[in-house]
């Protein structure tokens, strides 16, 4: 299930709705609340990342008992890898954490709208929940652009979850892109 917050102008999503352990009724999710500390420990792989001169996005796996199996910053740069994202790299480590090729049962948080290969890459782990913090209009593959979990050849969808410390998350951006971009108005996250 595709959750959309759609907070108000100005304000952080909060009291956002996803379904009951039973499946049939609305239950109240707090985003904050859910991704908290996980989210607290993507931003500082993402701040990492930043100061590595990567585009600073992390990522958090979580494992179903909800210990850190994984987390990692973007590494595009430092490994010359175009699909170095940090939520390959922290998927990959999970399951070779775990010794397997799926992670049923884990979550993913990470600090922006995955992309759409690592979209799709989320489906094919068989992630349960996927969190993230700022949404990414230009480059995103889950409530933007490709939307990949609402396409007919999606095998697996997550339950999503957005907008979790998005302000946090967006600043990271902006002021990465604003160093790099003297003048120019760093309004939008944008492709790693």
């Amino acid at each position: 299930m595709v959750l959309d917050p759609a907070p108000a102008s100005g304000q952080e999503a909060v009291g956002m709705k996803t379904l009951s352990p039973d499946l049939t009724t609305p239950a109240p999710v707090a985003p904050r609340a859910m991704g908290d500390e996980p989210m607290a420990l993507a931003l500082a792989e993402a701040a990492a990342a930043g100061a590595r001169g990567e585009v600073p996005v992390g990522a958090v796996v979580l494992g179903p008992d909800g210990a850190v199996l994984a987390r990692a910053g973007n590494e595009t740069e430092a490994r010359a890898d175009a699909s170095a994202h940090a939520e390959m790299l922290a998927l990959r480590a999970a399951a070779a954490a775990l010794g397997g090729p799926r992670l049923p049962e884990c979550d993913l948080v990470v600090t922006l709208e995955p992309c759409p290969m690592c979209a799709q890459a989320i489906s094919l782990f068989r992630i349960r929940r996927l969190i993230f913090g700022a949404y990414d209009p230009k480059g995103g593959g889950v409530e933007h652009g490709a939307r990949v979990f609402d396409a007919a050849s999606c095998h697996h969808r997550p339950e999503v979850v957005g907008g979790v410390h998005e302000r946090e998350a967006q600043a990271l951006l902006r002021r990465f892109f604003a160093a790099r971009r003297p003048g120019a108005a760093a309004t939008k996250p944008d492709a790693r």
